[in-house]
């Protein structure tokens, strides 16, 4: 009998161990577009009151993530860098990557806009402009999501900027950057919804817009275990699962209508990655 005794109370304490050592905070890393645009504010504390678990969101660039993921000091990423995101698949680092919503980049500067962008063709005119003009232009460099898509415009506008004393790079959040750019007078390229949230202290105006390659896609990964078995696979998975919830996605395309007018991003889950163009 006192062997049972003991047998049953060496197991309680181990089941007690375990339930105390199960793990009840979710790492995000994500964007700063995320979090500077207020959308996580909103999201968190829903998924939290359903799911009991605690989130501790990194807001990061999209890079930075990744290398987050990579190393497993984060359960799951929400990121929008779709050419950095399939490698970060292609090396296993992942287990699923779903389309969640996107938005789109913007080019944005002074009312003055000296560089005449306002007038431009499409970005790639836009940025020739800017380069032509000389005009201070901040950029993120931080390999980001918004740095990556920012490099890519150059690419495509037949420009390096790299070096030029017109060409700043911050090292900073959309949000600083946005700063940055508004205290120098300058140029910048922002996601609209980051934009819109603190333009009101800004003094910076939309002069680029609608062009086909400043779309801004976001996807949700999960961490692979096999490669981090300490991450938390089950919470990484529920808050995936929840953002492509019908919930969450209500809450995203009704986010930003209130205040602005429109949306601030557009739902995607379930959708085919063809009808983004991906």
């Amino acid at each position: 009998m006192k062997k049972f005794v003991l047998l049953f109370a060496a197991v309680v304490l181990s089941l007690s161990s375990i339930a105390w050592a199960a793990p009840k905070t979710v790492i995000l890393a994500t964007t700063t577009s995320t979090q500077d645009s207020g959308l996580l504010d909103v999201l968190v504390p829903q998924f939290e009151k359903e799911s009991g678990l605690q989130v501790k969101t990194i807001s990061v660039g999209s890079g930075q993530a990744m290398k987050m993921g990579e190393k497993g000091e984060a359960d799951v990423l929400l990121v929008h860098s779709p050419e950095a995101e399939k490698k970060f698949m292609a090396d296993d680092f992942g287990t699923t990557r779903r389309l969640v919503m996107h938005n789109d980049f913007i080019i944005v500067g002074p009312v003055t806009d000296p560089a005449g962008v306002k007038g431009a063709n499409g970005s790639a005119d836009a940025l020739k402009r800017i380069a032509g003009s000389g005009a201070l232009f901040a950029s993120r460099g931080d390999n980001s999501g918004t740095h990556a898509k920012e490099k890519g415009l150059w690419k495509g506008a037949g420009i390096n900027p790299e070096g030029q004393k017109w060409y700043q790079q911050t090292g900073l959040g959309m949000g600083q950057t946005l700063n940055v750019a508004a205290e120098k007078k300058g140029y910048t390229l922002t996601d609209r919804a980051t934009f819109l949230a603190l333009r009101k202290n800004l003094g910076l105006v939309i002069l680029s817009e609608g062009d086909s390659r400043l779309l801004n896609i976001y996807h949700v990964i999960e961490i692979n275990p096999i490669r981090w078995p300490k991450v938390n696979t089950t919470g990484g998975k529920l808050f995936a699962d929840f953002m492509v919830s019908r919930k969450a996605q209500d809450i995203i395309g009704r986010f930003g209508v209130e205040k602005f007018g429109a949306p601030l991003f557009f739902p995607d889950a379930g959708k085919n990655p063809a009808s983004l163009g991906l």
